[in-house]
């Protein structure tokens, strides 16, 4: 797989999303689209990440951006989830990995020496003609959404 690339077009997807409907990332053509990709609902660090975009979601819908949040998790731990910290992010369930792995999100990875497959933190933004404009992979939680949000005001 060729590993996408600031330029490129963005693969295009369809989800099932926690509050029961559905999106295409092609529905949002003219607008921008930030896709959160993360490992767990729920856990300390995926739970932060979330809430810290969460805080500066009227700040993203100003420039016009679409938060959207995908993991491999089901509909109604999403719900859950969104439910309990009030997630301001679109939750998006990839559990057959059709986005996860178009996005390269789908990675190896290694805790107290045991190896095993999971969803890779990473971002991605897509401007107003579907096409990504910024990429971040092994995402560090602290400024990440900050930053994001700055390259989305850039971002015309």
């Amino acid at each position: 797989m060729t590993e996408l690339r600031i330029g490129m077009r963005a693969p295009d997807f369809t989800l099932e999303a926690a509050d029961g409907g559905s999106l295409a990332l092609s529905s949002l053509r003219g607008r921008k689209a930030v896709l959160i990709f993360y490992p767990r609902a729920g856990t300390g660090t995926c739970t932060k990440e979330l809430v810290d975009f969460t805080g500066l979601a009227a700040e993203f819908a100003a420039t016009d951006a679409v938060l959207l949040a995908i993991s491999d998790d089901g509909l109604k731990k999403l719900g859950n989830f969104a439910e309990k910290h009030a997630l301001a992010p679109v939750l998006l369930s990839d559990p057959e990995h059709r986005a996860i792995e178009a996005y390269g999100v789908w990675v190896e990875k290694s805790m107290y020496g045991r190896r095993f497959m999971a969803v890779e933190r990473a971002t991605f933004l897509v401007d107003r003609g579907g096409k990504l404009a910024g990429v971040w992979r092994k995402v560090r939680v602290a400024g990440h959404a900050e930053a994001v949000l700055e390259a989305a005001r850039a971002l015309r």
